[in-house]
């Protein structure tokens, strides 16, 4: 199922640079929901929906266009271990989108008439292992087998009629493969992004070779970066853009880093909107954060986009 409006999405990224949301985890952690489990912000899908629609209100309000849903963690093996059945995760799949549709539309209703769309995020595997994996990739496993475990999720994601699919944090090539072959059919554009370490992906894969295939994919409407380091995002803009030909999508995290084992950021942020103009000349359409990148930064960057 199609979004009647994915076309206009294409459109905008044509038009000029769309401002994304920030990192959903840091704003309901703000709000003083605990997000310590291996669900994460997954888990407030069915304990505290409302408090997940708040967090995509915030960043609307802030002068985010695209609010990234709060399906990232949101798997049917994860939900599983948890004692939630198929039937019932495809549910709260479906309300990730469904929350966010409807702050958009709260959004509106406040006097925001700028155009609002919805991102269906869809996490690595590694996600799923709650584990630190999704910053290394290399899981043993085949693009075959990873194809098929997003595949599923990614069917409902669709059929909620997202105006795109994010396809985020993708530490490794052959994982990046996996969801281009899954993407095809669904009828959703999508958007592939990288987690990277300068000019590599995660897993040590050049990104020029991470990044040619999406080129090649009529869904995929933009490629990028995303929850890496700031100053990651300077060359790959211009890789992804050289390689692919299509717009690019950019959202970093704070510049902090992840501590598995401790479920904890640790170090200082780097992250600020001086490098952002640089990223629009450089061809990046879709500009946000990813994690500790709060709404207030997104205001930041609406405005250096403005003002650019």
């Amino acid at each position: 199922m199609t979004s009647s409006i994915s076309p206009r999405l294409a459109d905008a990224l044509a038009a000029g640079p769309l401002v994304l949301d920030g990192g959903m985890s840091n704003q309901l952690e703000a709000a003083g929901h605990d997000l310590s489990d291996e669900l994460w912000s997954a888990r407030l899908l069915a304990e505290r929906p409302e408090a997940v629609t708040q967090a995509h209100l915030a960043y609307y309000r802030a002068g985010a266009d695209v609010a990234i849903t709060a399906s990232y963690q949101a798997t049917f093996e994860g939900f599983a271990r948890r004692g939630i059945g198929h039937g019932e995760a495809a549910r709260l799949l479906t309300l990730s989108v469904d929350l966010a549709r409807d702050a958009a539309r709260q959004a509106a209703d406040a006097g925001i008439e700028r155009p609002l769309w919805v991102a269906a995020s869809v996490g690595p595997y590694g996600a799923m292992l709650a584990d630190g994996a999704e910053y290394r990739g290399r899981y043993g496993l085949g693009v075959d087998e990873l194809e098929r475990f997003h595949r599923p999720r990614m069917e409902v994601l669709a059929a909620a009629a997202p105006d795109v699919l994010a396809l985020e944090t993708v530490p490794d090539a052959d994982e990046g493969a996996a969801l281009l072959g899954a993407v095809r059919g669904l009828g959703v554009p999508a958007w592939l992004s990288y987690t990277v370490d300068g000019r590599h992906t995660r897993a040590g894969q050049p990104l020029e070779e991470a990044f040619a295939p999406a080129a090649d994919v009529d869904e995929v409407i933009a490629v990028g970066v995303n929850c890496c380091a700031p100053q990651d995002v300077d060359t790959a803009v211009e890789i992804a853009s050289r390689v692919t030909g299509k717009p690019v999508v950019v959202y970093p995290n704070s510049g902090e880093a992840w501590d598995a084992e401790a479920r904890a950021w640790t170090g200082g942020t780097t992250f600020g909107t001086g490098r952002v103009k640089t990223w629009r000349d450089a061809g990046a359409r879709l500009v946000g954060g990813c994690c500790r990148v709060g709404p207030e930064a997104i205001g930041s960057i609406r405005q250096a986009l403005d003002a650019a």
